[in-house]
């Protein structure tokens, strides 16, 4: 299996957490944490509507959903749209180790920030996450402006 489909796959968990929410009636980003040899250790969605709590963004979720780690180097987060600055900082705060998103036309969050930290981003460009998160966005506008998009 090349890195492509590794990382397709991955997306395929975050993108099910991103439906999930959005049927919920949250923001459609879902996440997933994973450790580099394959293994699912979390996964989550942003559940800031539902939870009224405005700290549960899909990675944070998926974060805590995979439980203490003695290490994160060797992790993986995969995320439906690109990381804004409260998740980009959980990324470095726990030293993990890549990150891979779905899309960043939408949203470009911390992406450079994270670079020039020297931590790994691959951006998918997945046509069907930007057209889920643009969908999203035109249909809630003020929702998403409260959330991220300010």
């Amino acid at each position: 299996m090349t890195n492509a489909d590794r990382y397709s796959n991955m997306l395929a968990i975050a993108m099910e957490e991103a439906k999930i929410g959005f049927r919920e009636g949250g923001i459609p980003i879902g996440a997933a944490l994973f450790h580099q040899d394959g293994r699912l250790l979390g996964r989550g969605r942003n559940r800031r509507m539902q939870e009224g709590d405005p700290s549960v963004h899909g990675e944070t979720d998926a974060f805590r959903k995979a439980g203490r780690q003695s290490s994160y180097r060797e992790t993986t987060m995969v995320t439906t749209m690109a990381p804004c600055w409260y998740c980009s900082g959980l990324v470095v705060q726990f030293g993990i180790g890549t990150v891979v998103i779905g899309e960043s036309r939408t949203f470009r969050g911390g992406i450079d920030w994270l670079r020039e930290r020297g931590i790994p981003v691959i951006d998918l460009d997945s046509p069907e996450c930007a057209r889920m998160h643009r969908e999203f966005i035109d249909a809630n506008p003020a929702l998403w402006s409260e959330d991220i998009g300010k």
